[in-house]
């Protein structure tokens, strides 16, 4: 009918589905950091639209919007180093260069265990804590190969992230007041 809008939904629904959405990318993602990097990115930006778009107080939406920026920054060195042929090795570019890196990780990081995190991210969250222990376990048991010489500094940051997702998401778990579970 001429001059009726059509309305697809109040703000909090699509505020809801958003951060859905973008929890569930950023899960999904982190099964691979690497090509995972590619939901993970988006993901964020989606629980950030979602936060902005539910009308949340102040804080929580910069705190939102500044790991959507974490991630980028990490994502766009590890995608920039991944396209010059990456680092280490004997004729690649120093090791250090990953330190590049870690605003993507602690981005990830905090967007799972963060202030207004849901009961069933926090869960999951523990799940994929315990998967980087796995891909720990895995990559030390191929590291002792011939040929599987690895630099250790990627082992313990695999394995202290995975330690630090399932503290995190205990401790919000825990701490979590009865009215927000």
């Amino acid at each position: 009918m001429p001059g009726m809008k059509m309305k697809f939904g109040s703000r909090s629904l699509w505020s809801r589905i958003c951060i859905i959405v973008g929890s569930i990318a950023m899960l999904l993602g982190a099964v691979d950091p690497m090509e995972g990097s590619l939901l993970i990115l988006p993901g964020s930006g989606f629980v950030a639209l979602g936060t902005f778009l539910g009308q949340s107080e102040r804080r929580l939406i910069a705190y939102r919007v500044w790991v959507f920026v974490l991630i980028a920054i990490g994502v766009g060195a590890l995608w920039g180093m991944s396209m010059v042929g990456g680092i280490g090795g004997k004729n690649g570019p120093s090791m250090w260069w990953g330190v590049l890196i870690l605003p993507y990780l602690i981005g990830w990081w905090m967007g799972i265990v963060g202030p207004g995190s849901p009961r069933w991210l926090l869960s999951l969250g523990i799940g994929v804590g315990l998967w980087y222990l796995v891909i720990l376990g895995m990559v030390l048991k191929g590291s002792g190969r011939p040929g599987g010489e690895m630099s250790v500094a990627p082992i313990i940051l695999i394995g202290t992230l995975g330690a630090a997702t399932i503290c995190g998401c205990i401790t919000r778990l825990v701490r979590r007041p009865p009215a927000q579970q």
